[in-house]
């Protein structure tokens, strides 16, 4: 009589190994190395590097700064009654409030605060871009001459279609200037 042993259950059952795969060739090769007789190709001079801050004298950059403190501090300016129309608060513009029973006109403390001149920035760094840079509008590469590559900064106008303006792109990147509106992504800028 043969030794009869119960066929394993399903949770006792080894599962099967998965199938293994050999390497590609490629994988395994050794990449050829080059001969010592063939020339190297002459370094191309590289574009100036493209700066991320703008070089600014001490005072302005304390200044800059001291923007950026304010910013955070700055309320939201709401216009009266945007919470109940959709078309007065959807684009965010302002309107003082003229109503002699306003009460927001008249600062009660509940009500959106009001602009006010103490509220704006310093006036050196007025219309700076957060980097530094004043921006510059670009449409042509005469516009782009004309642009001081450490104090300025390129937008590329909105009407600027995209084959001239990736040849702008190319122009500013070989002046190393920066574009604040760029659609390829450069390498080089530091």
């Amino acid at each position: 009589m043969a030794d009869e042993t119960p066929a394993p259950t399903p949770e006792e059952a080894p599962t099967p190994r998965p199938a293994r795969r050999r390497r590609a060739k490629a994988d395994a090769e050794i990449a050829p190395v080059a001969p010592a007789d063939v020339p190297k190709p002459a370094p191309q001079p590289e574009a100036p590097t493209i700066p991320k801050r703008a070089k600014l004298p001490p005072a302005t950059a304390t200044l800059l700064a001291t923007r950026l403190r304010l910013d955070a501090k700055r309320p939201i300016f709401g216009r009266q009654a945007a919470n109940r129309y959709y078309r007065i608060g959807r684009d965010g513009a302002w309107r003082r409030p003229r109503g002699l029973q306003s009460k927001q006109r008249r600062h009660y403390g509940y009500r959106p605060k009001i602009v006010r001149i103490g509220y704006r920035s310093p006036a050196a760094v007025r219309g700076l871009v957060p980097s530094g840079f004043a921006p510059v509008l670009v449409r042509t590469s005469a516009d782009l001459a004309g642009i001081d590559a450490v104090r300025q900064a390129a937008i590329i106008a909105r009407t600027v279609g995209t084959r001239r303006r990736l040849v702008l792109e190319e122009e500013a990147r070989a002046l190393g200037i920066r574009v604040l509106n760029p659609i390829v992504k450069s390498e080089r800028e530091t």
